[in-house]
C-alpha cells in the first residue's frame, strides 16, 4: 500500500480504537483499567495518520512546483520508471475494522468453562465485608473466602453473587465468571458450583443473580483439578448480561 492508503488504515484502526474505548466494547477485549491506554494508543494512530497523509500532500505541492524533481519514491516506481499499482485485495484489511466497529463479539462463556480448569488463586488476605443483607460479592471474591478460608471470613452472612450458568457433562450446575490478567485471549473461569433452591431449568450461558449461604460443600474440578466451592441458594432470578461480563478481581 501507498503512504495515502497507509494513512488511511492508520486512522481507521485509530478509529476503532477510540470508538471502542469510548464505549463499554473495549470490555468484550481488554479489562477496565487498560481504558486510558487504549484510548492514548488510538489518538497516537490517528495522529500518525494525520501527519503521514500531510507529508504526502507537502511532497505532491513540491512535485507540482518544482516538476523537474523527483516526484516519487523508489518503493512506487519500478525499475522501469512506471507508477507500481499496489493489489486492490489489500483493502480487506479494513474489514476486521468494520467488524470491530458494527459486529460486539460476544463474550468467552460456558463453552470455554467448561473446557478449561478453573483458575481459582488463594487470595493474600480477606478484606472486611462490605455492609449490606445481603452482601454483594464479586465471584471470585467468594470463591476464595469459601474454598481457602473455609467460609470463616463470611460470618454466616448471606451473599449476592452474578455469573453465567455453565453445565459440566454429568448435568452439574456451575456459576462462572472469566477472570482477567489483562484481555480476552488469557481469560480463565472461576466457579462455584450451585446447590439449594435452584430454577428448574438451567440454560448454560444465561446470567444469574443469585443470593445464599456458605457451604462446605466442595469438589475437584475434572479439568484441572481445582477446588469448586458451593453456595447453598436461596433465591436465584436471570439478569441480563452485564456491561462487563469478566472478573477482574482476583488480581486487583
Amino acid at each position: 500500500m501507498n503512504r495515502q492508503s497507509q494513512a488511511a488504515v492508520l486512522f481507521l484502526v485509530g478509529g476503532a480504537l477510540l470508538h471502542a474505548g469510548t464505549t463499554s466494547l473495549y470490555l468484550r477485549y481488554v479489562k477496565a483499567g487498560l481504558q486510558p491506554l487504549l484510548l492514548a494508543a488510538g489518538a497516537v494512530l490517528i495522529v500518525a495518520a494525520a501527519a503521514t497523509f500531510w507529508y504526502e500532500l507537502r511532497r505532491a505541492w513540491a512535485a507540482r512546483k518544482h516538476p523537474g524533481g523527483e516526484a516519487h519514491d523508489e518503493d512506487d516506481e519500478h525499475e522501469d520508471g512506471h507508477a507500481h499499482r499496489e493489489p486492490r485485495i489489500s483493502w480487506l484489511l479494513v474489514l476486521p475494522l468494520f467488524a470491530l466497529i458494527l459486529v460486539a463479539p460476544p463474550a468467552l462463556g460456558s463453552y470455554s468453562a467448561v473446557r478449561s480448569g478453573t483458575a481459582l488463586q488463594q487470595p493474600l488476605a480477606y478484606p472486611a465485608l462490605p455492609s449490606g443483607d445481603p452482601v454483594r460479592l464479586g465471584l471470585v471474591d467468594y470463591a476464595g473466602r469459601a474454598a481457602f478460608g473455609h467460609g470463616r471470613s463470611l460470618g454466616g452472612r448471606k451473599v449476592e453473587i452474578t455469573g453465567f450458568v455453565a453445565l459440566d457433562r454429568t448435568g452439574t450446575p456451575y456459576l462462572v465468571r472469566m477472570a482477567l490478567n489483562c484481555c480476552a485471549a488469557d481469560a480463565q473461569p472461576v466457579k462455584i458450583g450451585l446447590t439449594g433452591e435452584l430454577p428448574p431449568v438451567l440454560q448454560p450461558d444465561s446470567w444469574l443473580d443469585v443470593i445464599g449461604t456458605y457451604t462446605a460443600k466442595r469438589t475437584k474440578d475434572p479439568v484441572n483439578g481445582g477446588i469448586i466451592p458451593y453456595l447453598d441458594v436461596l433465591q436465584a432470578k436471570p439478569v441480563a448480561t452485564p456491561s462487563d461480563p469478566y472478573d477482574e478481581s482476583w488480581n486487583s
